[in-house]
């Protein structure tokens, strides 16, 4: 285990159709209420715990986790891990403001991670469903940046959706400094219509922007990166690409979700949780939690996209604003 994506809250004021389907997640659905959801300290006691069984990296995810009130003090928090050496947070950035960029860099937040899925103004607020413009997701990039954060753009890649938006996305952010990552549509979750002919492979993607910018492959960082890295030829930056689909790589995988009420799980398209909230609310000592987190950890079998094709999952799978990416 080397990384802990946090999700601090299931709630998004985006319906993105690869994840919160209007239809389904509406005005009536029940999201985790307040006193469900793990508190900044209780978080805070899990993630020492996992960085003493090897977490260096931390992810805040959500939902949207700039819906949660006061984030820039569980970064603090956080960011007083002597063990977490790279400290992001994964936003579609509708309310990140530069006042809000800067809390949060002065509290220890290192990288930020945008989510912008095209430029062409209607096909993006079809994605996002709620007429969000592109502007105002680029200023707030430039807000980050300007704030002293790193900067990646996520663009999920659904065919016959958005995959018109691969080479002007690239073209855009070449020369910025900021890393453009393309994710395959991905059958996370059980609700979002997922077929495999909707895929745009990483190998599709990365021939349509070489036909325009010649790439050449860049070494991993670390050990299960989730992106295999390319840069342009001519110095102008580099993309990456996420291929769940195409090329899995379960074997390499070294992270793990945690929920916003507490649940474990060891696997993205993960079918069953394991219940911390509830170890941590009987009064377990610091031992006991570290040795829960290990045993699910050395107990783990995940490898479900290696299996896609022949497996079914066993119940349903876990949906993704639930988790995180």
């Amino acid at each position: 285990m080397r990384d802990l994506r946090i999700s601090v809250t299931d709630h998004c004021n985006f319906r993105c159709v690869y994840c919160m389907p209007k239809a389904v997640f509406g005005t009536r659905y029940h999201f985790v209420g307040h006193e469900g959801l793990l508190t900044f300290e209780e978080i805070e006691r899990l993630a020492r715990q996992a960085a003493l069984l090897g977490v260096t990296k931390i992810r805040l995810t959500g939902g949207e986790p700039l819906l949660r009130p006061h984030l820039e003090d569980l970064v603090a928090k956080l960011s007083h891990i002597q063990a977490i050496e790279d400290l992001a947070l994964t936003t579609n950035a509708s309310t990140l403001t530069p006042q809000k960029a800067a809390a949060l860099r002065a509290a220890g937040l290192q990288r930020i991670n945008i989510s912008l899925d095209a430029l062409d103004e209607d096909i993006f607020q079809k994605m996002n469903d709620v007429g969000f413009p592109v502007a105002r997701v680029l200023q707030a990039i430039d807000d980050a940046a300007a704030a002293g954060l790193r900067v990646k753009i996520n663009m999920v890649v659904r065919r016959n959706l958005n995959d018109s938006q691969i080479v002007p996305m690239a073209e855009h952010f070449r020369g910025t400094g900021h890393t453009l990552r393309f994710i395959e549509y991905m059958d996370v979750g059980n609700l979002n219509g997922w077929q495999r002919d909707d895929v745009v492979t990483a190998q599709e993607i990365l021939s349509r922007i070489g036909d325009h910018w010649p790439l050449e492959p860049v070494n991993s960082q670390r050990y299960g990166e989730v992106a295999t890295r390319y840069r342009y030829v001519d110095g102008q930056g580099e993309i990456g690409v996420i291929s769940s689909i195409s090329q899995p790589f379960c074997g390499s995988c070294t992270r793990a979700r945690l929920s916003p009420e507490g649940q474990l799980y060891t696997c993205l398209f993960g079918t069953q949780g394991h219940d911390l909230r509830a170890l941590l609310r009987s009064g377990a000592t610091d031992e006991e939690i570290y040795a829960a987190l290990a045993g699910i950890w050395r107990a783990r079998d995940d490898r479900y996209s290696e299996l896609r094709a022949s497996t079914a999952p066993k119940g349903q799978k876990v949906e993704m604003f639930h988790i995180g990416g």
